[in-house]
């Protein structure tokens, strides 16, 4: 069910019609099926009561006018609905998504819509191999198996007859399943929690309940209605609500809910502030965002930008080449990917760019298209754009700051080469240069805030030394057409100057030389009956030419391959980290991941890079921690950046990056693990051995606070492990931290990866929650969080052992602090 509202983007099938991607989603209240974007608006939804049946596969009429081989069976359903038997037809990107959406909506029309009970109901189905709407105690048997649950044979057998209570003994209906599935899995540590905090009853009463909120959970303002309210919603017996009091199994409810998951409900939306300028956010990025795969054979999609821009990705890139007809195309250049047009990808932008959220778009366009063409991208910008297309009118309002995401909501930014300013207004096209800007940047690195002081300098002795030789030559700039006064030549050393020079020589004879990363540009004046100027460029790529209505946004964004990106974070992370504080930078894959394999993002969000673009097409854990960044302030492609990233200077790269500001100590507490399923890989997938799970947790933020800890193993067991162990951590900068939890399975050989789940260490809840695994639904781990300030060299570790030990309680094991 929550896949479902989480929202699944699929093909929907018409008469006559390629199909149209949707956004597919069940509602809050789960009664109807919406989609979006939709011309209906609020009329665009099937509600569930008028669902009449759900078919799998290509079975409809509509399905059956489309070419067979255009479409995978296992990915296409048909819901018919409505007095007239209407269907709507679906196609899903894969099997799993499909089969998701059938299971759901059939339980859904039967009846069932908590989380629970369509698990249960579900495993109940499938451990009915004969069909017969009956479990026998060999299918049980099988199904703990499945379950990792490993439970003595005799100890199975007591619970089943005591389940079993209807006249056909030896077999279980659906309803003593559940009653024999809730005496398997009673959880020991809730129950110990309930009864700590009820006096050792088998209950809570409503203050009770408040008292557990406040002490254990760190909730604030809460009321006595509260208590109330939840223990009618999630008490099970009639008589505990009647009673006002809260029974283990709706406790357990309640501490299984989303309420208490690690994850903070508040940060599902946008939770931060919104009107800083843009240079001080971590923007969701994309490279290649066209692609489906990898970087030479895969297929170009428009449905990638569909789907990245709704999943909160807010800068894709677009690369243009010469296409048929005078129509640009996108692709990835010099490989065998296929061909998709310009004008429709830059139409799905149009279409999807602001159906989840109204921050600003920004389009990396890597043009490679002649100047007729380049004339045709502005041109299909302009008109299917329109009104969203920014020309800088928020930056005119204040040049010194960039504008704020606020400020520039439901806008479209263009990141590309831009000409010079000195350009004619007439002109039909300006040079510019082919290679990546940020690559010119030479190795003492003197970026944005020391260019513009060295530019003043520059151009101010090169007007002292012309006016000087103008004298002296008596020359008018108006005597020749074709010469240069000197406010042309200023300009056209203007894009020498911009790029970050090492040294400036002005020679005798009146010709200065600029000398940058081993390419030199030499201007050189003749004083003949004209002023003429010649720029050449040595050992150079050969320049390229570019639209004027095609120059890029007044932003100032630079970008910067990963190979070099990685070269400034070791050698001068200092001063990237200051250059970020004024403007934009883009990160993208090195060149020779031909695979569309990923970077570790956290490198470069560590010295403050905004744009850090990853292939979204290519899942892993490099895309998980993206999510999770961004899962921080609503998933809406923007989170502020820490404040001394914004403001002053630090060394990231040092072991105590900010010694004046107090450091946070996470401690978390593994308790227990729920329903750990076998290792995605297994080799005999549920015929293999139960698993022996332990639990890794890792941080990643800032060098210095990078680090892992884990658990010991637990034997045959992924249905209900205990650990009761604590692990801690010392965080200099948790604003930029993610805590990644690791389920794994011990083998003999090694080990195998069963599930995480990342979380943005500002998204943390503390007190007791449930981590569940990313993308699946009922596994999880038990946990408990605290944080604490530390100030100076004070261990909260070291002293958590002391008071434990003195007070004489059990503290449960804690990891040896590494800074003591």
């Amino acid at each position: 069910m929550s896949v479902m509202q989480s929202g699944t983007q699929m093909v929907k099938l018409k008469n006559g019609s390629k199909g149209l991607v949707r956004l597919f989603y069940l509602d809050e209240h789960r009664s109807c099926i919406r989609w979006r974007p939709s011309r209906k608006s609020e009329k665009a939804k099937i509600t569930i009561d008028s669902l009449y049946k759900v078919t799998e596969g290509r079975q409809s009429d509509i399905f059956h006018r489309h070419a067979e081989g255009n479409f995978d069976p296992s990915c296409c359903f048909t819901i018919y609905h409505g007095n007239h038997m209407e269907s709507l037809d679906l196609v899903t990107s894969n099997a799993e998504e499909a089969r998701t959406w059938v299971t759901g909506l059939r339980y859904l029309m039967a009846g069932i819509s908590d989380e629970d009970s369509l698990w249960m109901k579900q495993t109940f189905e499938e451990a009915d191999k004969n069909g017969d709407g009956l479990l026998n105690i060999e299918e049980i048997y099988q199904l703990l198996h499945k379950l990792n649950v490993n439970l003595p044979r005799r100890k199975v057998k007591q619970m089943f007859q005591e389940a079993d209570t209807d006249d056909q003994q030896g077999t279980l209906t659906f309803e003593e399943f559940s009653v024999f599935y809730k005496m398997m899995s009673l959880r020991r540590d809730l129950y110990l929690l309930l009864m700590c905090f009820s006096e050792k009853k088998d209950h809570l009463t409503a203050e009770e309940l408040g008292n557990f909120l406040r002490v254990e959970q760190k909730m604030s303002n809460v009321t006595p209605e509260h208590c109330v309210d939840i223990i009618n919603k999630f008490e099970v017996a009639e008589e505990n609500k009647q009673n006002g009091v809260l029974g283990i199994e709706g406790f357990t409810s309640y501490m299984r809910s989303p309420v208490c998951d690690v994850f903070n409900p508040q940060h599902n939306d946008v939770n931060q502030d919104m009107d800083q300028p843009l240079c001080n956010y971590f923007i969701a990025s994309s490279h290649n965002t066209y692609l489906t795969g990898d970087q030479l054979l895969s297929h170009s999609k428009t449905d990638m930008y569909a789907w990245v821009l709704q999943a909160g990705c807010r800068c894709v890139e677009v690369d243009c080449w010469d296409g048929p007809d005078g129509e640009p195309m996108v692709q990835h250049g010099y490989t065998l990917t296929s061909k998709i047009t310009f004008k429709s990808v830059i139409e799905t932008i149009n279409k999807y760019a602001f159906v989840n959220n109204e921050f600003p778009v920004i389009l990396s366009i890597e043009n490679h298209c002649s100047i007729q063409q380049q004339k045709k991208i502005a041109q299909h910008l302009k008109e299917i754009f329109g009104d969203k297309l920014d020309v800088g009118e928020a930056l005119n309002k204040d040049p010194k700051q960039l504008p704020s995401p606020n400020s520039l909501k439901g806008k479209i930014l263009i990141k590309g080469k831009r000409l010079p300013p000195y350009l004619s207004a007439d002109a039909e096209e300006g040079e510019v240069s082919d290679d990546d800007s940020a690559d010119e940047i030479e190795d003492d690195f003197k970026l944005k805030n020391s260019m513009v002081r060295l530019q003043h300098q520059v151009e101010s002795h090169i007007r002292k030394k012309l006016d000087s030789l103008m004298k002296e030559s008596q020359i008018g700039d108006k005597e020749d057409t074709d010469s240069f006064s000197i406010r042309a030549l200023l300009r056209a050393t203007h894009e020498g100057l911009q790029r970050n020079l090492r040294k400036v020589k002005f020679l005798e004879y009146g010709c200065f030389f600029l000398e940058e990363n081993k390419k030199a540009f030499f201007i050189k004046i003749c004083c003949k009956s004209t002023l003429q100027a010649r720029l050449f460029q040595e050992h150079a790529s050969n320049p390229s030419f570019l639209a004027p209505s095609l120059s890029g946004s007044p932003y100032n964004v630079l970008s910067f391959s990963e190979t070099r990106a990685q070269h400034l974070v070791h050698q001068r992370s200092e001063r990237f980290l200051t250059f970020n504080q004024r403007q934009l930078s883009r990160i993208y894959p090195s060149a020779y991941r031909i695979d569309s394999s990923n970077f570790n993002p956290q490198t470069y969000w560590n010295v403050g890079c905004q744009l850090v673009a990853l292939n979204y097409q290519t899942d892993g854990r490099m895309m998980q921690l993206n999510r999770a960044k961004f899962m921080a302030n609503g998933a809406s492609g923007y989170v502020l950046k820490p404040g001394p990233m914004c403001k002053g200077s630090f060394n990231p790269l040092n072991d105590d990056p900010l010694p004046a500001n107090p450091k946070k100590q996470l401690v978390i507490k593994i308790i227990s693990g729920q329903q750990l399923p076998k290792p995605p890989d297994s080799m005999l997938g549920d015929r293999g051995e139960i698993i022996d799970p332990f639990v890794e947790v890792e941080i990643i933020g800032l060098p210095v606070d990078c680090c892992k800890e884990q658990t010991r193993v637990v034997d045959d067991n992924g249905f209900n492990p205990v650990w009761e162990e604590t692990v801690s951590f010392t965080l200099h900068m948790p604003e930029v931290a993610l805590v990644r939890f690791l389920v794994w399975d011990h083998d003999p050989i090694g080990r195998d990866f069963v599930g995480q789940r990342t979380v943005a260490f500002s998204s943390l809840m503390p007190g007791y929650r449930h981590v569940y695994l990313e993308g699946m639904t009922e596994a999880s781990i038990f946990v408990h969080i605290t944080v604490h300030d530390i100030y100076g060299k004070f261990c909260f570790v070291n002293y958590y052992v002391l008071v434990s030990s003195v007070l004489g309680f059990k503290a449960g094991f804690v990891s040896s602090c590494k800074k003591c």
